[in-house]
């Protein structure tokens, strides 16, 4: 797949002038400066591969497994809040795109759309949660979510309080009402109650096995030593993560940060993602180098889903997906499991 007339090029400015612009601002929009958000892409860009030649690649394997769960492809759909704003049927219009995809999707605890409503996509899927003050509201949710068939627990663990950087709208419940959060609790809650415990501590992975049975994969790492905790307390996997340069600006990119986690935990069997910025499968490509399994991937799903809904979904994966299988050939790869890090140049970074 060539860079010519691919179909993402563009998108997002397609979605801005469908969406209303408070959910526009709400989807784009980063702490402080934005600087964060800004440099999420630009960091994978500076990134170079050393390709292998004269290997077979007639055969080209994007599959591989996530927890156990068989995919087509490393790339994977982030949980994102007001997804019913960019199309209707929200989750269950980006599930159905992922199935078409043979992918998996993350969907947030605060959606509007029940859980009940993603089965009939077929495609397999994960919940992410925050832990609420009131913890009642997160068993409710966790028990909706594993009734419905959910295969994971995504914890989110990187904003005990919300970044606003004094922004206006740094908070949903800012411009929206709690019908379009709290889709999987009976009764709508004070707001108090559903604020993000602040006091969690590496203990919450085994409450949330407890409650589940279901492995927790640990969102919003960016350093080693957090990761050998969060492993040793029983985390299957770990997501680095920024939150999207939506908390804290002035953090470390991603792509910065993937090495040093998948370095610390390797041997251990606990699986390592990353999120922010994946824009090319060159990047892709480059994640699965530094030690991801799979990458996740937020915004431009968004725009994908509001301007053409499931089959926009569909199609932004599975162009993603071409691009990685065509940087695959060209370095020599014909299975994600002969993907290592000395693919990648180690020498004086790209400066750009």
């Amino acid at each position: 797949m060539t860079e010519i007339g691919r179909w993402t090029d563009g998108l997002e400015e397609q979605a801005a002038r469908a969406l209303p612009p408070e959910i526009y601002g709400y989807f784009r929009r980063g702490a402080g400066q934005g600087l964060s958000a800004a440099e999420a892409a630009t960091s994978w860009d500076r990134l170079r591969l050393r390709p292998h030649v004269l290997r077979d690649v007639s055969v080209c394997d994007t599959s591989t497994t996530v927890l156990g769960t068989p995919v087509g492809t490393p790339d994977l759909v982030a949980p994102s809040t007001l997804q019913r704003r960019a199309d209707p049927e929200g989750e269950a219009a980006t599930a159905r795109g992922v199935a078409r995809a043979g992918s998996l999707l993350a969907v947030t605890s605060n959606t509007a759309i029940l859980f009940s409503a993603l089965p009939a996509s077929e495609a397999p899927w994960w919940v992410q949660v925050y832990v609420a003050r009131d913890r009642s509201l997160t068993v409710e949710v966790l028990e909706r979510a594993k009734s419905a068939g959910a295969r994971a627990v995504v914890l989110t663990v990187d904003n005990p309080v919300i970044g606003s950087q004094g922004k206006p709208g740094a908070h949903v419940a800012d411009f929206v009402g709690p019908e379009d959060l709290y889709g999987n609790i009976t009764g709508i809650p004070a707001r108090e109650a559903a604020e993000h415990a602040p006091d969690l501590t590496p203990d919450v992975i085994g409450w949330l096995r407890e409650q589940t049975g279901l492995p927790v994969v640990v969102k919003g790492v960016l350093r080693g030593d957090d990761a050998r905790e969060f492993a040793a307390a029983g985390a299957s996997g770990l997501l680095v993560s920024n939150h999207g340069g939506r908390q804290l600006d002035g953090l470390v990119p991603t792509a910065w940060a993937l090495p040093e986690v998948a370095d610390a935990v390797a041997g251990t069997g606990t699986e390592v993602y990353v999120d922010g910025g994946l824009r090319r499968g060159t990047h892709i490509l480059a994640a699965l180098a530094l030690g991801a399994r799979a990458v996740f991937v937020g915004r431009p799903v968004l725009w994908a889903l509001t301007v053409a809904g499931d089959a926009g979904v569909a199609r932004l994966l599975g162009e993603l997906t071409g691009e990685l299988a065509e940087a695959m050939r060209l370095t020599g790869m014909s299975s994600l499991d002969r993907v290592a890090r000395d693919l990648l140049w180690t020498g004086p970074p790209v400066v750009s």
